[in-house]
């Protein structure tokens, strides 16, 4: 060797093993999920164009991925060399558990499966420079930070479920989709294939299923709550053959993820009907639904129908190699079948009880073909209703109380709250975000979601299988839209299912979800960027009241003005809580040195006087509804005049409430007002009356025996004021009952009406 090579080979060893940390352009580990176990060490492993790469067919899908990934996207072609070497690890308890170590002279993953092994590689791939992502990443010399992880998920079912039925997505997005999931450890794609507003598989042996189900003739614009409603005009629809189906679920299978299809029965079966009338209980031929919602044409319990189901069924079987087949069994109203002979007929030849029970009959039979198939299906928490189906896994999304109740019986349970795990509700109170069907999630709820069940015991606990975020996309017409609805509570959700409670930190974690926007930026996913945004909150202590502002970023500072105009470089730095004694509007943006980052927060607080009081109410709102809590009706603060499920609406499902308001001692009080929502389409439906009634100091209370009604009407909001004349008291009683059972024809028919309040003022 020339004296200029060995001179040049000895500057090369000292850069590697001599420099600073800090004078090397590596990606500091910021995983998502957080591994279970990591420990950064000194060095860095030099990635370049000698590095080895070697994994036996025990490893084939991860290895075959690492070596694409490198290759596909950067100027480094691997060698057949020990460099990053996949070993098989049977002392790993976990399935799906790995260990990745990098050090200075060599990367070594070890899992006893392949599956194991892929999870190695996709923390791997985040130690790696953003370019990777999108093949703009030109250097051939790339530092690994050293690292050490031991690893394993938390849960074994970790998913995300899509709603092809009411929009339809290409199959470039859904392959787009399933990567996502793979990049962020979640093995199960959950695809939601037919519903009222559209059929979008195709089965041979029932073509017009393709022709008639597939399509709708006009789509509903604007949001369910906007009345009158008006359409597009524009017939919408498709299909995806079954070479797309397969070549999905192969696509699926290469990076880990299982595809389980849902064919819904007996509800949400109107396009199915449209095609084949006879599918129906009246024969009458319908149209595919062109607006959202819940339908009373389900499928009847004929044996026809279920010969029609059988069919189809065992098309899907073949094209599906999951263990699961996702039938449905939510939303099906029983009105049909109270009225069809052959229902009733039914009823009484199987010696069952009422319509609920028919539709345990309904499962139970699709569950027992399935099982002859070999299959499990999973259902959604209505398959409680008149009984469990023997074998059958309960997705419960209706709160907990289902997942409570299958997890007792010793049913597998899947966790997706509409409080946690529902993608579809607005995720910020920011007046531009884009349309949702309503409620309020953001991501730092669904970070805290704890998928077990408080009320189950160690032993129960062992039934809830996992978690899954559900997008539903009455309101997302675009793959952008779906984009921006999943993340990035993606990757909330890919947390809460896989790294451990005592590993989670929310501010920890919003700081590599900033990272980790670039990784998206790089793979053009269309995310959500709240991280920037000011939350508010009243605080009354002592007899004082104040305004805290705070945001989750460190190293940012909040910026506010109390006079009306946009905050800026200028504006004075928030330090503390900000003294409120008269109506405010207070507007707030987080900077840091240069720049606004994020939008402005802007609050205005009508000071009236039971703002700061003492609250009690005798129910606990919905968990998807909490709003702020009981004090958040007498904050200063209306909720949204367009959502009921932003921080200030309170929601009560079904029941009655009694309110009251501690006032500290007898003031003159001259009115009281507040307003509902009645979103009829969301089950939500103004009460009909309240009783108002008024404490002393004496302790004594006036008992007004007649209640007060409440002017009906289908506005979107129905206002309640009284005036009370220079009344004195130092308590006031509210009592609210609930409307009731929704009635026949209205969405909801037969489920008692959610109560949404806002703010009660008193002047």
């Amino acid at each position: 060797m020339s004296f200029k090579k060995i001179v040049a080979l000895s500057v090369f060893i000292s850069f590697l093993f001599n420099c600073k940390n800090e004078e090397l352009p590596y990606v500091k580990p910021q995983i998502i999920p957080a591994p279970n176990h990591q420990i950064i060490t000194d060095g860095f492993f030099m990635l370049t164009r000698t590095t080895g790469l070697s994994y036996d067919s025990k490893f084939e899908v991860s290895g075959t991925f690492l070596k694409s990934f490198i290759e596909n996207n950067s100027n480094i072609t691997l060698t057949n060399s020990d460099g990053i070497q996949f070993i098989y690890d049977a002392s790993i308890d976990n399935s799906e558990g790995y260990k990745l170590d990098v050090g200075p002279k060599s990367i070594t993953i070890k899992a006893k499966t392949d599956q194991g092994a892929f999870y190695a590689v996709q923390s791997l791939r985040q130690l790696l420079p953003i370019g990777f992502e999108n093949k703009t990443h030109a250097d051939i010399r790339v530092p690994i930070k050293c690292i050490s992880i031991e690893d394993a998920p938390q849960f074994k079912y970790r998913g995300m479920h899509l709603d092809v039925g009411r929009h339809m997505f290409s199959v470039d997005f859904i392959k787009k989709y399933i990567d996502a999931l793979a990049m962020l450890k979640m093995n199960t794609f959950h695809w939601h294939l037919t519903e009222d507003q559209g059929w979008r598989i195709e089965i041979k042996k029932y073509p017009k299923l393709q022709e008639v189900a597939a399509f709708r003739n006009e789509t509903l614009i604007g949001h369910y709550s906007e009345q009158p409603h008006q359409f597009d005009g524009k017939r919408y629809g498709g299909f995806y053959t079954q070479e797309e189906v397969k070549d999905i679920v192969t696509y699926a299978q290469s990076r880990h993820v299982t595809v389980i299809p849902e064919i819904e029965l007996p509800g949400h079966a109107q396009a199915a009907i449209s095609a084949y009338p006879d599918l129906g209980c009246t024969g009458e031929q319908v149209d595919v639904a062109t607006k959202w919602g819940v339908f009373e044409h389900i499928y009847c319990s004929k044996d026809e129908t279920f010969n029609f189901l059988e069919d189809v069924l065992d098309e899907v079987v073949a094209l599906f190699p999951s263990e699961y087949i996702h039938i449905g069994g939510d939303e099906a109203p029983k009105t049909k079948w109270k009225t069809c002979q052959q229902c009733q007929n039914r009823i009484k030849s199987e010696g069952i009880k009422d319509e609920h029970e028919l539709q345990n009959y309904f499962i139970t039979r699709i569950e027992t073909y399935l099982n002859a198939k070999g299959k499990q299906i999973i259902g959604w928490d209505e398959i409680l209703e008149g009984g469990l189906a023997p074998n059958a896994t309960v997705m419960s999304w209706r709160g907990t109380k289902g997942a409570v109740e299958a997890a007792k019986q010793k049913h597998n349970v899947i966790m997706t709250p509409t409080s946690h795990c529902y993608f579809d509700y607005y995720q910020s109170t920011n007046a531009d975000e884009p349309t949702a069907i309503g409620g309020f999630l953001p991501l730092e709820k669904v970070y805290n979601f704890n998928p077990i069940p408080e009320e189950l015991d160690q032993e129960e606990s062992k039934y809830i299988l996992g978690a899954q975020g559900n997008i539903w996309t009455e309101y997302m017409p675009t793959q952008e839209h779906v984009e921006y609805m999943a993340f990035p509570r993606m990757l909330a959700m890919s947390e809460v299912v896989w790294s451990k409670d005592n590993n989670k930190d929310y501010t920890n974690f919003t700081q590599r979800v900033e990272h980790f926007n670039e990784r998206l930026d790089a793979l053009n996913i269309n995310y959500a960027n709240h991280l920037y945004e000011i939350s508010g909150e009243l605080v009354s202590k002592n007899n004082t009241t104040s305004y805290q502002l705070s945001t989750t970023i460190e190293d940012k500072h909040i910026r506010f003005t109390l006079d009306g105009s946009e905050p800026n470089l200028t504006s004075e730095i928030y330090t503390q809580a900000i003294p409120i004694d008269t109506s405010q509007t207070i507007k707030a943006a987080v900077f840091n040195f240069e720049k606004q980052l994020g939008t402005v927060f802007s609050e205005t607080i009508n000071y009236h006087k039971a703002v700061g009081k003492t609250i009690t109410i005798s129910k606990t709102p919905h968990k998807s509804y909490s709003g702020s809590g009981p004090e958040g009706l007498i904050n200063g603060i209306s909720g949204s005049d367009s959502r009921y499920g932003d921080k200030e609406w309170l929601g009560f499902w079904g029941e009655d409430i009694e309110i009251m308001i501690d006032l500290g001692e007898e003031i003159e009080i001259n009115s009281l007002e507040t307003r509902f929502h009645n979103g009829a389409g969301q089950w939500i439906y103004a009460p009909k009356e309240i009783y108002l009634d008024f404490g002393y100091d004496c302790g004594s209370v006036t008992k007004n025996l007649e209640p007060i009604p409440i002017k009906q009407s289908d506005d979107l909001h129905v206002a309640f004021k009284v005036l009370l004349k220079n009344m004195k008291t130092s308590k006031v009683y509210l009592k609210i009952p609930n409307y009731g059972t929704i009635p026949d024809g209205k969405q909801g028919a037969g489920n008692k009406a959610w109560t949404f309040i806002d703010e009660i003022i008193i002047n």
